[in-house]
């Protein structure tokens, strides 16, 4: 097995391996820092915390299988306790994500923990979908793959994406805590000796390998190990070879310019009754949480017709 490290640390890299002179490719994803910075943004119950970490792990995998400039917004909405996922990875691993949760205050007193089947549908429910938006900006071209919740983990559920949207036979492995949130991924290839080849082909049986490696490993070892050691520890019947690494990082994307558009869109007379009733406009981001501020001068110079009137920036607090 050939799986070196290179220059990037382990933690906050997304990493790309193959397994040689085979149709059967990998990517693992491994967040610290990020995953930390990202959720010191809200206080999430246990459970949900544990979701989110795994949703932001599957966003940066799907971001890796694919070539293209833009975003890529992963969407899991639920009838259980938790509504709505979002996490969002940019084609440079830029990432952020924000929970909704029904009753979030009488969930977390409950002490829940996310554990198998029974756990992930009690926090979203029977009935949902996925729904992951590719929006890339080379081309002004949006892409929006929409299928059913079904499976009984969050990574059941991706393989199932996989397998209906793109028709790669995929197996994915998530997992969250406290300090960090891992993916691992393992696909493989149409074409040539790929998902048409035949049963006891050496693609055959190189997948057959590849399934069995990950569905080897275990949640302790996804969390705490290494690329290079998971490879080394699981993959021993196969050539593997692991990439250079990416760097992830959680970034938000709110702006005053992008909280100014949406007030302008909203019009200024539904702007000014905000006003007249509260004193002032609030936006607050919801992945980030900065609050921006607008009181009655700052909508004025906003929605101002006139060139006389300098337009400058809204306050912010």
């Amino acid at each position: 097995m050939n799986a070196t490290d290179l220059s990037l640390p382990a933690a906050n890299t997304v990493r790309r391996f193959i397994v040689e002179n085979e149709p059967v490719r990998g990517y693992w994803v491994n967040m610290e820092a990020a995953w930390q910075e990202l959720r010191a943004h809200h206080e999430y119950p246990p459970a949900v915390r544990e979701l989110l970490g795994e949703t932001v792990s599957a966003a940066v995998l799907l971001a890796a299988t694919l070539k293209f400039e833009g975003t890529l917004t992963f969407q899991l909405e639920g009838d259980g306790v938790v509504r709505l996922l979002v996490a969002q990875c940019t084609n440079d691993f830029r990432v952020r994500a924000v929970a909704r949760v029904e009753n979030e205050a009488e969930f977390a007193s409950g002490g829940a923990v996310l554990g198998g089947s029974e756990g992930f549908r009690r926090l979203v429910g029977r009935n949902g979908r996925i729904v992951v938006t590719v929006e890339a900006a080379e081309r002004d071209m949006r892409y929006q793959g929409i299928v059913p919740l079904n499976g009984e983990s969050l990574a059941e559920c991706l393989e199932s994406y996989f397998a209906s949207s793109e028709q790669l036979p995929t197996q994915v492995r998530l997992a969250a805590d406290d300090k960090r949130s891992m993916g691992l991924l393992v696909q493989r290839l149409p074409g040539a000796g790929g998902v048409d080849a035949e049963e006891g082909s050496s693609a055959a049986m190189a997948w057959a390998d590849a399934q069995r490696a990950i569905s080897a490993v275990t949640t302790p070892e996804l969390l705490h190990l290494s690329l290079t050691d998971l490879l080394q520890r699981r993959f021993t019947r196969q050539d593997v070879r692991a990439f250079t690494g990416s760097p992830v990082a959680f970034e938000c994307r709110c702006s005053l310019d992008r909280v100014q558009g949406l007030l302008r869109s909203l019009g200024i007379d539904e702007v000014r009754a905000v006003i007249r009733e509260q004193g002032a406009v609030s936006v607050t981001c919801e992945f980030c949480h900065r609050p921006y501020r607008f009181d009655a001068v700052d909508v004025e110079r906003l929605f101002a017709i006139s060139s006389a009137i300098p337009e400058g920036p809204a306050s912010l607090h």
